[in-house]
C-alpha cells in the first residue's frame, strides 16, 4: 500500500497542471481544429464545409493573401532584421573595456518590458504628419518632404517595422550577450595568435559558437513575426480600419482576430490559425536545417 502511494504521489502533485492544461490548453486546440471545418458563428447554424475554409483562404480571399504578404514583409524587415543589429550590440556589450555596460543592458531591454499599447501610442505621436518628431527632423534637419507615416500604404509597413525593431532589438541583444558570455575567452586569444583580429575573429570564432543561440533567437522571431498583432492593431486603430489605407498594416494575426471577434466567423478564423501554425512549423524546420548545415 505504501509503495503504491509512493508511485501515485508524483502524479497527484502534477495533476493540477495536467487538469488545467487539458481544460484550457488541449481542449481549445482540439476544438479549434474541429470548428475550422465548419461555417461556425455564435448565432446561427453550424454548417460542415470540410476543407473549404482552407481552400477559400488560400485561393480566393484577397484579404488573407494580402495579410500574408504584409506579414512576410514585416517578418523580414521587422523581426529578422533585428539580429543584424543585435549581434554587434551584444559583442560590444560583452567587451569588458566598455564603461556603463550595466546601464546599457537596462536601456536596451527596457522597450521589451514596456507595454505594447504605450509604445504604439508614443510612436503614433512620433509619426504624426504635421507635428511628429520624425517629420520635424526630416523637414527641418534634412530639408526633405515629410512622410505620411500612417496614411501612405508603403510607409505604414515601414512604420510598423521600425516600431517592432525598436522594441525587440534589446531583447535579442540580451539573448546573444548570454551566449557570448559562455564562449571561452581562450579561443579568442588563440585566434589572435593565429593573426585573426576584429571582424575575422568574430566571424571565425563568435558566429560558429553562437549558432545554437542564433537558431533559438531566429526561431522566436519567426514565431513572433508570424503572430504580429498588437503593434499594427493599436497603431492602425483596431478593427475600425483593419490595417489602415489599402489594409497595408493588416497582418495575418490581425485578420484572424478581426475575422473571429469582429466579423463573428470563428470557423474561418480557426482555419487561419492552423494555416499560420503550418507556416511557422515549416519556417522553423527550414531554420533548423540551415543551422545544422552551418554547424557541420
Amino acid at each position: 500500500m505504501v509503495e503504491t502511494g509512493k508511485r501515485i504521489a508524483p502524479y497527484v502533485f502534477i495533476s493540477p497542471f495536467l487538469i488545467l492544461f487539458a481544460v484550457f490548453g488541449l481542449f481549445p486546440i482540439l476544438y479549434s481544429i474541429t470548428i475550422s471545418f465548419f461555417k461556425w458563428t455564435l448565432a446561427g447554424p453550424q454548417d460542415f464545409r470540410g476543407i473549404q475554409n482552407y481552400i477559400s483562404l488560400l485561393t480566393t480571399d484577397p484579404f488573407f493573401i494580402g495579410s500574408l504578404k504584409t506579414t512576410f514583409i514585416l517578418l523580414v524587415f521587422g523581426s529578422l532584421l533585428q539580429h543584424v543589429f543585435a549581434i554587434p550590440l551584444a559583442i560590444v556589450l560583452n567587451d569588458q573595456k566598455v564603461k556603463g555596460r550595466g546601464f546599457f543592458k537596462i536601456m536596451y531591454f527596457l522597450p521589451y518590458i514596456t507595454s505594447t499599447v504605450v509604445i504604439a501610442l508614443v510612436f503614433n505621436q512620433l509619426y504624426e504628419q504635421n507635428y511628429g518628431w520624425f517629420n520635424f527632423i526630416i523637414e527641418n534637419w534634412l530639408g526633405l518632404e515629410g512622410v505620411k507615416w500612417i496614411q501612405n500604404p508603403g510607409a505604414i509597413k515601414a512604420s510598423i517595422a521600425i516600431m517592432v525593431n525598436w522594441r525587440f532589438i534589446g531583447w535579442n541583444t540580451i539573448i546573444y550577450l548570454a551566449g557570448l558570455q559562455a564562449i571561452d575567452k581562450v579561443l579568442y586569444e588563440a585566434a589572435e595568435i593565429d593573426g585573426a583580429t576584429g571582424f575575422r575573429k568574430h566571424w571565425h570564432v563568435t558566429v560558429p559558437l553562437l549558432l545554437p543561440i542564433i537558431f533559438f533567437a531566429v526561431s522566436m522571431s519567426i514565431i513572433g513575426g508570424m503572430q504580429l498583432f498588437e503593434e499594427p492593431f493599436v497603431l492602425m486603430k483596431g478593427y475600425e480600419t483593419m490595417g489602415g489605407p489599402s489594409n497595408a498594416g493588416l497582418t495575418s494575426a490581425y485578420y484572424l482576430l478581426g475575422t473571429g471577434f469582429n466579423f463573428n466567423r470563428f470557423g474561418k478564423a480557426s482555419a487561419i490559425a492552423w494555416i499560420l501554425f503550418a507556416i511557422i512549423m515549416a519556417m522553423t524546420w527550414m531554420n533548423k536545417v540551415v543551422t545544422d548545415r552551418l554547424q557541420r
